[in-house]
């Protein structure tokens, strides 16, 4: 649903995945009771301009540099040569910054992209046991994502670790409420747009997946799951 929806951004007019088994057993567990979903299938002898394969266990976590979600770097990388000097003023950066060194001010879980259940069991894996050292919110993607968190008990992980956990909404994000942020804040966002003032006037937002905003938010840069030490056992007294 993530790539569907993010096919906009590069370029496509729709983003359309073939459902199988796997799509028919997540739908299965919502209001919508699908029946017959994998039978939407392409046509047999269908045609394609282009067929290009990805091997997706190779990807490594990718975070935004500047000002669209196309501006991004490996989160091991640097901001390229090639940067638009536009994105790099507004943004504050410079060709050659290493991805995790850049210092974050702010961190926000949340959107209809990175805000199901699945994301938020992932950024609880990060943040259990840990202490968050920048103000950082988590808002569920909806009513019944947020009752399913708490039944699970994933609230409790976010608020043990300093994080804010809020009701599902349109907040933070569009820079709407709740955490808006200021000109020259820069937070790190599981949100889906990062254009100049996207979550506030002047504010610099980096995208990044759910498990790297909450490793961010215990680093207080911008960070991989792999960066944050393990988490001390605590011992009742």
């Amino acid at each position: 649903m993530t790539v569907c929806n993010m096919a906009i951004e590069a370029g496509a007019t729709a983003g359309v995945i073939a459902p199988d088994e796997k799509t028919a057993a997540y739908l299965s567990e919502t209001m919508l009771k699908p029946t017959n979903w994998t039978s939407m299938q392409p046509d047999p002898d269908a045609e394609y301009d282009r067929v290009v394969t990805i091997d997706g266990a190779s990807v490594r976590p990718v975070v935004t540099w500047g000002t669209n979600p196309g501006e991004n770097s490996s989160i091991d990388g640097t901001v390229p040569a090639d940067a638009h000097p536009e994105s790099l003023e507004y943004m504050g950066l410079s060709v050659g910054t290493a991805m995790k060194s850049i210092e974050i001010d702010q961190c926000f879980i949340g959107s209809c992209t990175n805000s199901r259940i699945s994301d938020l069991r992932a950024a609880a894996e990060v943040l259990k046991g840990q202490k968050v050292v920048v103000p950082t919110i988590i808002t569920p993607g909806s009513v019944g994502v947020k009752r399913q968190a708490e039944r699970e008990g994933l609230h409790d992980i976010f608020q043990d670790a300093g994080a804010l956990w809020t009701h599902s909404s349109c907040g933070p994000c569009l820079g709407m409420s709740v955490g808006v942020i200021a000109p020259g804040t820069r937070v790190v966002s599981s949100t889906n747009r990062n254009f100049q003032g996207r979550m506030g006037d002047g504010g610099r937002v980096h995208l990044a997946s759910p498990q790297v905003v909450a490793a961010s938010a215990v680093m207080g840069r911008i960070a991989s799951p792999s960066d944050v030490p393990a988490a001390r056992e605590v011992v009742p007294a």
